[in-house]
């Protein structure tokens, strides 16, 4: 059943419609009951539908290039498609930021259940690389991750750009090259 409800969930998020627990009801065909059971709010749900497509990363190996971890760990490798996308469609990226930006409620259980999870392989590399004399002693390692991710974001929701524009691969990397070198010790 959850998957049910999930995949409806998502049917609806994808059409542009609003999420509601009847609409949820009718597309899924569980009662209310059987999703209030799983679920204990519909942000929850819609949180978890978000999320559908997206994993947590590995743990990065002890020594790795810590430069190089942030080049991939941001999806920068040979197309230039960025996390910020990864794991499916722009449009569903799209719908997402919508959906977000209109329901705080919803943006902190999307980044407590799901965002926040999969930034901690990363985070911990970096925290290796200052452990490690590699990074900056006093470095932030979230408010690094933050900048690098921020380009990203405004790639997409400011600037309107696509991820697979050659120029907004270059201006992500070189992003990169100037957050990374204020990074090192």
């Amino acid at each position: 059943m959850d998957g049910q409800i999930v995949a409806a969930t998502l049917e609806i998020i994808d059409a542009g419609e609003e999420v509601t627990v009847s609409r949820v009801v009718a597309r899924s065909g569980v009662s209310r009951a059987a999703l209030y059971r799983r679920w204990p709010s519909l942000t929850t749900l819609i949180a978890a539908a978000l999320d559908v497509g997206r994993t947590i990363p590995p743990e990065y190996a002890e020594g790795v290039d810590l430069r190089e971890a942030l080049v991939d760990g941001f999806g920068l490798g040979g197309n230039g498609v960025a996390l910020a996308v990864s794991g499916y469609s722009e449009e569903r990226f799209r719908q997402r930021i919508r959906l977000v930006m209109s329901d705080r409620a919803l943006q902190k259980a999307y980044w407590q259940s799901h965002v926040s999870r999969r930034r901690v392989p990363l985070l911990n590399a970096l925290r290796a690389g200052v452990a490690r004399g590699q990074l900056r002693a006093d470095l932030d390692v979230e408010a690094c991750f933050d900048a690098i991710a921020g380009t990203a974001y405004y790639q997409i929701v400011v600037r309107g750009d696509r991820m697979d524009d050659p120029a907004v691969a270059a201006r992500l990397h070189a992003a990169v090259d100037v957050i990374w070198r204020g990074m090192v010790a």
